[in-house]
């Protein structure tokens, strides 16, 4: 009896052990490549993360690191040589990389809500020439990071009219310092990260953020002036996958991840509004932040000097490459006009 109890209880450690061993090689884990801290732009990936998680019991995770894999003008390089399976960008930091998506970062588009522009980017994501020329990183668009238009926090004297623009020196990236260029201001390409020393010590005398960033990177803390309506754009922020590492999820892991990105994000846009909207106007009051406001004669006039020129040269750079940015502008437009 001694002898079958022994054996039996063997068994039953072995086939434990393999069992062990098999739930092992059936969890996968994913590093995602963020950087700044966790703010409004990075709570979908937070919400995917979290959803992903429930709906594998906890076989599938994302692990989220802030700055801790690499720069965020390097989170493309790495996704493309599988340095991490995940991670978030901007199309203006390198537009040669990823010249399809900077289409959504044209100046005065029209966009007006974090919705549209949800829609409006998970369409174009979607289209072939857009799919093709993130292939080239071995990079699959999952989703966008909506965002609002931007609007400038500075120091100094306030531009009180856009002729005040002349000569000042703005962080501004993608569409918005070709809007910055057209009044004659001195755009700036920087990472966010390196915004707040750059104001601080005079290198920028304003930044062009959304609300989220001007809080998260602490221009709000120095600025004395911001631009209510100024709206001259927006970035585009995509949460790219490696494109292997995609296709090497088990099919019921990657209905997990994909399945989830819608509720991510109508939680983010909820967050974005709910929150961080709700918390900007109370915080330039406690700072005491003045608020600038442009006529309508000078902002229609502000449009009609930059959107066309800048559309047209995008159309003619890009056509160049070999994309087909017409039909691209043309799909951009023709969702925004149609709704």
């Amino acid at each position: 009896m001694k002898k079958s109890f022994l054996k039996t209880t063997a068994i039953s450690l072995i086939t434990l052990a393999f069992a062990s061993e098999a739930m092992a090689q059936s969890m996968v884990e994913w590093n995602v490549s963020l950087w700044g801290k966790r703010r409004a732009f990075t709570e979908h990936v937070e919400k995917l993360a979290e959803l992903v998680d429930a709906k594998t019991n906890g076989q599938f995770t994302l692990n989220i690191s802030y700055g801790g894999l690499s720069k965020n003008r390097e989170n493309l390089d790495g996704i493309s040589v599988g340095a991490f399976e995940m991670a978030q960008f901007c199309a203006g930091y390198h537009a040669d990389k990823n010249p399809s998506i900077t289409v959504l970062e044209l100046p005065f588009l029209g966009v007006s809500t974090l919705e549209q522009e949800r829609e409006i980017s998970q369409a174009l994501y979607k289209q072939p020439a857009v799919v093709a020329d993130l292939a080239r990183w071995n990079a699959t668009l999952l989703m966008p990071s909506p965002l609002p238009q931007y609007n400038i926090a500075g120091v100094g004297e306030p531009p009180r009219t856009l002729a005040d623009f002349a000569g000042l020196t703005v962080r501004a990236t993608g569409g918005i310092g070709k809007a910055m260029e057209a009044i004659d201001a001195v755009p700036t390409s920087m990472s966010a990260s390196e915004v707040r020393q750059a104001l601080d010590s005079g290198v920028v005398k304003a930044v062009a953020f959304a609300p989220h960033a001007h809080m998260a990177f602490g221009t709000v803390e120095n600025a004395t002036w911001w631009t209510t309506n100024l709206n001259p754009g927006t970035v585009n922020c995509p949460v790219v996958v490696n494109t292997d590492a995609l296709n090497a999820l088990s099919d019921e892991n990657r209905e997990a991840l994909l399945g989830s990105v819608d509720e991510a994000l109508d939680y983010y846009i909820d967050y974005y509004n709910e929150q961080t909207m709700a918390a900007w106007g109370p915080l330039l009051d406690e700072k005491g932040i003045e608020r600038i406001t442009y006529s309508e004669s000078e902002l229609a006039a502000f449009r009609e000097a930059v959107a066309g020129p800048a559309a047209q040269a995008w159309i003619e750079e890009n056509t160049a490459r070999g994309l087909p940015a017409q039909e691209l502008y043309d799909f951009v437009k023709g969702m925004i006009d149609n709704q």
